[in-house]
């Protein structure tokens, strides 16, 4: 296999795993020189010994109970959360990528029978690259989506509960990690039908839901699809209080994703995904937002988009999806961020004038040998996921049919 990229600038090939004949990746840790990589189609998690970031070899893999999707996980201290829910991507009413994206999914998914798991699994990793099970925290519902954790007690999800129209703000008590415990709630008003709400949007257009939130101190940054941003107070882990929300839907299409502080030059990265094939959800952005004043969050900039190629006439997806989160332990930088655009690869933007970004670096893998991606029609092109960037700027990104490639930023860390 050729790992010739479509195009490349300013990073370096280093590595590529088929994650043990697996090559479906979602989100992806890296932790004491293991890669933890989570599967959109595989049913569970591998496990990928990335010390010799040229030669990964994969030397595990945890299966997800039958029925259930474990497509997102965190690390940190030793411990490693990975979310259960309802593989929805093989679920009937989720076979059209836009009956997934473009709709609340609380009703469809809540009715199906529920021969899966729901809530959270807790893996010891003090033994590196050794994932032993030492809990699961159970809801009802459709499950978990993402989570936030970088160590402590606290930890937040994105929640599909009953009586819900789709994923709300759910912080987890880990003062017993061995013994989680769900404690509070925060969602959108009209979101809990259970309670007499009802939905102010147009439920079968737009898709009000939490995607994730990134916590800095007593502040979550929260995305929540088509529902935009909200910058919400959690001094107060069992009572979330609102901020501020910002939503520009319309006329920018929706799909808010990433939401990621830079606090010390209070700033807000926020990220658009684009959620349709051939740009029909229209023009993605990653926007740069002054937040100096928390209630009054407010747009300078976006990201220039990648020019290298026509991504539009491409297929698939085009433009962004994640950025790497500048976790402990990891790159953390205020000035160079990386980022998924999807069929257009992983890239790297200079922040140093947040009125302007650069795009530095850029790398775009080649087409996948083959589609694992179980829906049908999709184009077999490129469509980076996440990625993860270490302390010595080696980017590992995930795609949902091409494995893990192992990049070296070869620009300087700023």
């Amino acid at each position: 296999m050729t790992h010739t990229p479509d195009h490349a600038h300013g990073f370096s090939f280093l590595g590529h795993s088929d994650q043990g004949g697996r090559p479906d990746g979602c989100q992806v840790m890296v932790v004491d020189g293991f890669a933890y990589v989570a599967h959109a189609f595989s049913g569970g998690l591998s496990v990928i010994d990335v010390r010799d970031p040229r030669d990964p070899r994969t030397v595990g893999f945890v299966a997800a109970p039958p029925g259930t999707w474990s497509v997102h996980l965190q690390a940190a201290e030793g411990l490693l959360l990975v979310v259960n829910a309802k593989d929805l991507f093989a679920d009937t009413e989720f076979q059209v990528e836009s009956d997934y994206y473009t709709r609340s999914v609380g009703q469809p998914a809540l009715q199906a029978e529920r021969g899966y798991a729901a809530g959270l699994r807790v893996f010891d990793i003090s033994t590196p690259g050794q994932p032993r099970e030492i809990a699961f925290m159970p809801v009802e519902g459709v499950g978990l989506h993402r989570l936030w954790y970088t160590g402590g007690r606290w930890a937040y999800a994105s929640a599909l509960l009953d009586g819900f129209t789709d994923y709300i703000l759910l912080t987890i008590d880990l003062a017993d990690p061995a013994h989680p415990v769900p404690a509070g709630r925060w969602w959108l008003p009209g979101m809990h039908e259970a309670g007499g709400e009802t939905p102010t949007w147009d439920t079968d257009r737009w898709r009000y839901g939490l995607h994730h939130a990134i916590v800095d101190g007593d502040t979550a940054y929260a995305s929540w699809r088509d529902g935009g941003l909200t910058i919400l107070d959690v001094a107060d882990r069992t009572a979330p209080r609102l901020v501020a929300a910002r939503n520009w839907t319309e006329p920018f299409g929706g799909g808010t994703h990433t939401a990621l502080p830079l606090p010390g030059r209070d700033l807000l990265l926020v990220a658009d995904e684009a959620i349709a094939d051939d740009g029909a959800d229209g023009d993605k952005r990653t926007w740069v937002l002054d937040i100096r004043n928390p209630a009054n969050p407010w747009p300078i900039s976006t990201f220039p988009q990648p020019a290298d190629e026509d991504y539009l006439a491409k297929g698939g997806h085009f433009g962004p999806h994640n950025l790497h989160e500048n976790r402990p332990g990891s790159f953390v930088s205020e000035t160079l961020a990386f980022a998924t655009y999807q069929n257009a690869g992983v890239r790297a933007y200079d922040l140093t004038d947040p009125y302007r970004p650069q795009e530095v670096a850029w790398w775009v893998p080649p087409a996948p040998v083959r589609m694992v991606d179980t829906r049908p029609g999709r184009p077999r092109v490129v469509q980076s996921f996440d990625v993860f960037v270490d302390a010595e700027l080696r980017a590992y990104v995930t795609d949902y049919n091409a494995g893990l490639y192992v990049l070296q930023y070869e620009g300087e860390a700023r």
